[in-house]
C-alpha cells in the first residue's frame, strides 16, 4: 500500500491506473489522489482543472465505434441492452471489449440503474430529493445540513447510476472504476452512452 490518505489506503496500483490514463507524472497522480481522498474520478478531475494535455486530449476525443451488449436472464422475463463506445473499430471487435458490454448488462438487468451517471440526472429528480431530505431534518440548522445532504445524494447516486453502483462482478469496486481499469488497457475512451432495461410485467412511463 502506497500510504493512509484521508482514512482511505490508496495503493500503487490505483497511482499506476491514474498514470496510465491521464499520462501525468506519478507524483502529481499521488498529489491528486490525496486530494480526492483517493477517488479516482475527482483525481482525474483534479488533473484536469491543473491542465494536463494529455488528459484533456483523451476526454475530448471522439468514442463514436463500440458495440452492444445484450443480456437476457434466465426465465426470458427480464433483459437489458447496454450500448459501449469506443474509439476504433479495432477494439470495438475485441472479445474482451465485448464481454465488458455484456457484463454491463448485466449490471443493468440485476441493478436496474436508472441513469448513466450523476451529470444525467434531472434537476427536478435532485430538486425532490433534496425537498425529502430537508423533510427528514427539519430542525438541522443549514451550516450543518448541508453536509448531511451531500451524503444523502451520494447514497442515492449510488443506487440509481450505473457508473456510481457497485460492481456486480467484484463489489471491491464501482462501475466507473470498472470502466476506468479497461480504459488504461484498451489505451482508448471507453464510455456507456445509453442503456435500457426490459422487464415482463412492466410498463413503460
Amino acid at each position: 500500500m502506497f500510504g493512509n490518505i484521508g482514512g482511505c489506503m490508496v495503493s500503487i496500483d490505483l497511482i499506476k491506473q491514474l498514470r496510465e490514463i491521464s499520462g501525468a507524472g506519478i507524483q502529481d497522480c499521488k498529489k491528486a489522489l490525496e486530494e480526492s481522498n483517493g477517488d479516482l474520478t475527482k483525481a482525474i478531475e483534479v488533473l484536469r482543472k491543473k491542465g494536463f494535455k494529455d488528459l484533456e486530449k483523451r476526454s475530448a476525443r471522439s468514442a463514436s465505434e463500440g458495440t452492444l451488449g445484450v443480456y437476457v436472464h434466465p426465465g426470458d422475463r427480464i433483459c437489458a441492452v447496454v450500448e459501449l463506445n469506443c474509439e476504433t473499430d479495432f477494439v470495438a471487435k475485441n472479445e474482451e471489449f465485448k464481454a465488458v458490454a455484456r457484463e454491463l448488462a448485466m449490471q443493468v438487468a440485476a441493478m436496474k440503474p436508472l441513469y448513466i451517471s450523476r451529470e444525467h440526472v434531472p434537476e427536478a429528480v435532485l430538486e425532490k430529493e433534496r425537498e425529502i431530505v430537508r423533510a427528514q431534518y427539519p430542525d438541522v440548522p443549514d451550516d450543518r445540513f448541508g453536509k448531511i445532504l451531500e451524503g444523502k445524494l451520494n447514497s442515492f447516486f449510488s443506487e440509481v447510476c450505473l457508473l456510481e453502483q457497485m460492481y456486480i462482478k467484484d463489489n471491491s469496486k464501482k462501475v466507473f472504476e470498472f470502466l476506468t481499469e479497461k480504459t488504461a488497457k484498451f489505451g482508448e475512451k471507453i464510455e456507456v452512452s445509453r442503456f435500457t432495461r426490459f422487464e415482463v410485467g412492466e410498463r413503460s412511463l
